[in-house]
């Protein structure tokens, strides 16, 4: 079973993506591993660079900042690094620049790909998610994140990015036919630096509205306020290896009264039916699983 990586990334450090962290975290998976370095204006590149492993390919490219509907230049870029994976390779592992896998995963994300590695009805693996808001300490618990996400898909070339490259489908236009695993993507994109996310929030909703919105909608701020938020858990476990030394070297602070919950009306409707019934009303589900 030969198994690539893949992920994309563009200007890293002025957005202090955890990129590096990202791509180790599965690295150990993988036997290559595609990284689509966009046209930064930072030093993305020699970042990447320094990733000390022979796994790593590197393919530049740019990015069409004309594209501002739906966050389609994602997919595009996405797309660009998936059509350079191996075909060789049974399965493509995809990672976003601000997630990361445990180790702990390890043998269950594998046993998954060698289980379902010759069964065709399979395009992919679903996992779970736990979505970090604000520091390390601290899960977004509302409806409003997502749940689950495929992040390994089947090498067809049939298989595309979809949308803002949250998820997959298949030519023409189908959902995936997935395997729901036991293992959590951790998502870190809204931990940082609260300079480095409003000046994220002011630059990549270019990539989604027009520039009326953004002057509508995104507050001009020097940091940005983590305090907007419905509810939060504390995360009590080990975070990834890989993020150790980054989480070491945190240099903001960010408190969070837990109790608070300030559901909106409508997921307090979802929540009581789901408590009765297990079923959660409208839940985005991009894949079918088998």
């Amino acid at each position: 079973m030969k198994v690539s990586g893949f992920t994309i990334i563009r200007n890293a450090i002025k957005y202090d993506y955890p990129v590096a962290e990202a791509v180790n975290s599965i690295l150990p998976l993988c036997d290559e591993f595609i990284i689509a370095v966009g046209d930064s204006s930072d030093s993305t590149l020699e970042l990447v660079k320094k990733i000390n492993s022979p796994k790593i390919k590197i393919i530049q490219t740019v990015w069409d900042e004309t594209q501002r509907v739906g966050g389609r230049t994602f997919a595009i870029e996405t797309d660009k690094a998936f059509q350079a994976i191996s075909p060789e390779s049974d399965w493509a592992f995809y990672i976003q620049a601000d997630e990361a896998v445990h180790e702990k995963y390890y043998p269950v994300i594998r046993a998954a790909m060698e289980k379902y590695k010759d069964d065709k009805s399979v395009d992919g693996l679903l996992f779970q998610y736990k979505h970090f808001y604000g520091s390390y300490d601290y899960v977004g618990e509302s409806w409003h994140w997502y749940r689950r996400e495929i992040r390994v898909i089947r090498n067809d070339k049939n298989i595309f990015s979809y949308r803002d490259a949250q998820g997959f489908r298949k030519k023409p236009n189908d959902k995936l036919r997935v395997k729901l695993i036991d293992a959590f993507i951790y998502h870190y994109g809204w931990v940082k630096d609260p300079r480095a996310m409003q000046h994220k929030q002011q630059d990549w909703n270019k990539f989604y509205h027009d520039d009326s919105w953004i002057e509508k909608n995104i507050a001009k701020a020097e940091e940005f306020d983590y305090s907007n938020i419905d509810s939060l858990t504390l995360f009590d476990e080990t975070h990834p290896y890989a993020l150790q030394e980054r989480i070491s070297k945190k240099n903001w602070k960010f408190d969070y009264d837990i109790s608070i919950k300030k559901y909106a009306f409508k997921e307090k409707i979802k929540r009581f039916v789901h408590f009765f019934t297990g079923y959660r009303i409208g839940e985005y589900k991009n894949y079918k699983i088998t």
